[in-house]
């Protein structure tokens, strides 16, 4: 079994974590009905919690996502890689979809990949390679007022033939899980806990999520959340044919803790998140097969920018500039009156 395939199963169990589907995959939550379920209510006053985002929002976002791996084969090798990706990312402008929801693009501005020091230069090499194909790959994507998905589609640049496709499926709309909390129907308070489940496919592999978010707190439209993230699969295999590589999961689950702050009136949020998940592959190739038992820890930081829509900016640089006027008058009147004085 060669490194690449070893490197190939790595990165797939590394993926699983943050990077959400995209197209039908996502497209889910809004139809099957509501994906919310309220644990909790909460301390009164009770609230109804929505999203407001104002026509012309723009959110710029980087995210750091480090990960320490440990795959070990049957025959006791083991290759340890701690590999770490920086996405840059801007969401919108944002306008009017369909049904008062809101309608904006997502696209990856800059993708890097941090490679430790004394990593093997050609894993190195083949973690650039795979970042690099995500420069300007992006979407659109229309959420209601709740942060469910009702549709979203490719771009142009992510469905150039050098992209993989399951690749895409990934990382549109990614993060999902801490980029927009989904929040419930029901109006909710201090101490409200819900949960959010979703079905997934990522990489081939049907995945199912549940995230549960407690509202610690919240001022104005911030909202301070905890959120526990789990994923859990059945047994299935995928074969990738245009590779002649065979996948076979025998078990995966992932479990993992952070928080959000998220504000309603932008598109995404401020979280961090660390974890740990384990999982079992049997990996076929013209070569032999291999049977992989992968563990791993992760971090993830995502720090983000809200831009004000051009208009409310403009009204804000007015004001502002109306304030120094004022002062400068201020000051003038005050020097005549000295003058006056003297």
């Amino acid at each position: 079994m060669t490194k690449q395939v070893l490197l190939r199963a790595l990165i797939l169990m590394a993926a699983l974590l943050v990077l959400n589907g995209c197209k039908s995959d996502t497209a889910k939550d809004a139809k099957k009905g509501d994906a919310v379920l309220v644990l909790d209510a909460g301390q009164e006053p009770l609230e109804t919690l929505r999203y407001k985002i104002k026509h012309g929002t723009t959110t710029t976002s980087v995210m750091d996502y480090g990960i320490a791996s440990l795959a070990t084969t049957r025959t006791g090798a083991a290759l340890a890689v701690t590999p770490g990706v920086r996405l840059h990312i801007v969401s919108g402008p944002s306008m009017e979809g369909k049904r008062r929801s809101t309608r904006f693009d997502v696209r990856i501005v800059k993708a890097e990949a941090i490679v430790p020091e004394g990593i093997d230069p050609t894993v190195a090499q083949d973690l650039n390679k795979s970042v690099s194909v995500l420069n300007n790959v992006g979407g659109w994507v229309e959420v209601d007022d709740r942060g469910l998905v009702q549709r979203t589609d490719l771009n142009e640049a992510a469905k150039r033939a050098d992209v993989p496709v399951r690749l895409l499926v990934m990382l549109i709309n990614a993060r999902t899980s801490l980029a927009r909390v989904v929040l419930p129907a029901q109006p909710v308070g201090a101490g409200a806990r819900w949960e959010a489940r979703k079905d997934l496919v990522l990489y081939g592999f049907e995945i199912t999520q549940v995230d549960t978010y407690t509202l610690t707190e919240k001022v104005g439209d911030e909202l301070k959340l905890a959120v526990q993230i789990q994923q859990t699969a059945l047994p299935q295999t995928v074969t990738f044919e245009e590779e002649g590589v065979e996948m076979s999961l025998e078990s995966y689950k992932m479990n993992a803790t952070g928080e959000v702050i998220a504000n309603l009136n932008a598109l995404e949020a401020n979280a961090s998140a660390s974890g740990d998940s384990t999982g079992v592959l049997n990996v076929k190739t013209v070569d032999g097969s291999e049977k992989i038992e992968i563990d791993r820890a992760v971090q993830i930081r995502m720090t983000v920018t809200y831009d004000l829509p051009e208009a409310e900016a403009e009204a804000e640089a007015a004001e502002k500039a109306e304030e120094v006027e004022e002062a400068v008058e201020a000051e003038e009147k005050a020097g005549e009156k000295l003058e006056a004085q003297e």
